[in-house]
């Protein structure tokens, strides 16, 4: 009790009256500020969902960042938030291969997040090969495939040695998907030589395919001496590629030749089809790397690629984005000894200089099958 002074005089108060306004206020104060909490939380929520969902990525940079969602995923993730990618990244072989892997992330180019949806994985055993063109190429390309498999990629022994020739696609997506994925699955059964794996085939995912390319070649074809990633649209004097690889002074290891890019600048304006942000690519410039219409190269490489690129960064230049794994192997590639062989274009067509050339890029799939017969018709 305690006495206060109220207009008719002082006056005897309990102190436990004055207590009961007050933890009314009090309460009545707590249960205004939790409701405001509780509102402005809602209000933050739908203001922030609301503007991811009304952003569109308007540079090809930010096209790209879509087309590789992230540049690392753990191996706990369960799912990346894109289309065109998968929502389980599945090892491309087996569990146990998966956990011998220590990284903590993978790449999203690592080969080991992709599996194949078709594949010969007997094929080397059965043809031990000294030499393996793989060819990217677009699911649709039928055309293409079909001219390569009618010319040069017929040559299945050459100098008395094997040559193996694969096609290796993506998936296709959109409404027509799966009467495409149909076709390919016939004309695998039909040639025995499709290798399908489970990215979207684009051409922003060129460095996934490279990838899985090397993948394949080291898991699927180690017994090989030399392997090519050669582009569809080439035309390939296999028998002149087989002269060089069997000349005494070409190394056995560590060896990759074709065209040269040397200093070459990474493309920084965003309206360039080869454009590469300072963030995926920091460097202003690339390291040597071979230009990726076609290269060859020893078989021990595959492999060793795909390990260093556990410490590369991905980014959408698939040749530029080999160099740099070259780079951190400490692999400096080499001219080959008549550069002249590897050409990008010919311009007007002489029988002659496709004699002696290696590789040059052509405009057609008629086109390679017309040289090709001009080329190898009795003198």
């Amino acid at each position: 009790m305690e006495w206060r002074l109220f207009r008719n005089g002082w006056k005897r108060r309990s102190l436990a009256q004055d207590r009961v306004p007050n933890r009314c206020h009090i309460k009545t104060g707590f249960i205004l500020l939790l409701a405001l909490t509780f509102l402005l939380s809602i209000i933050v929520y739908i203001s922030d969902f609301s503007l991811k969902s009304a952003a569109a990525p308007d540079t090809l940079y930010e096209t790209v960042v879509n087309q590789i969602p992230s540049y690392y995923v753990t191996e706990s993730a369960s799912s990346i938030d894109n289309q065109t990618m998968f929502s389980a990244p599945t090892p491309i072989n087996n569990q146990q291969r998966a956990t011998q892997n220590n990284s903590e992330h993978h790449h999203v180019a690592h080969p080991l997040n992709y599996y194949f949806t078709l594949d010969e994985p007997d094929i080397c055993k059965q043809r031990n090969p000294f030499l393996v063109l793989m060819v990217p190429v677009a699911p649709y390309e039928v055309k293409a495939r079909n001219a390569i498999r009618s010319t040069w990629g017929n040559e299945t022994t050459v100098q008395g040695k094997a040559v193996l020739t694969l096609f290796l696609v993506g998936l296709t997506v959109g409404a027509d998907s799966e009467k495409a994925q149909q076709q390919l699955e016939e004309e695998s059964r039909q040639h025995r030589d499709l290798i399908q794996s489970n990215f979207v085939d684009s051409y922003f995912n060129l460095t996934i395919k490279t990838m899985v390319i090397m993948d394949w070649l080291a898991t699927r074809c180690p017994q090989a001496y030399y392997s090519m990633k050669i582009d569809s649209d080439m035309f390939l004097n296999v028998d002149n590629l087989v002269t060089l690889l069997s000349a005494p002074n070409t190394p056995r290891e560590n060896y990759i030749t074709g065209v040269l890019m040397r200093n070459r600048f990474v493309v920084r304006n965003k309206n360039s089809k080869w454009y590469v942000s300072e963030e995926l690519y920091p460097e202003p410039k690339y390291p040597t790397y071979l230009l990726g219409m076609g290269y060859v190269f020893s078989n021990d490489l595959p492999s060793k690629i795909v390990e260093a690129s556990n410490y590369v960064k991905p980014f959408n230049i698939e040749d530029a984005y080999i160099g740099a794994c070259l780079k951190q192997l400490g692999v400096e590639p080499s001219s080959p000894p008549e550069p002249s062989q590897f050409r990008i274009y010919m311009g007007q067509y002489k029988r002659e200089n496709f004699l002696r050339a290696i590789t040059t890029i052509l405009g057609s799939p008629q086109q390679l099958i017309d040289i090709w017969k001009d080329v190898n018709k009795p003198m």
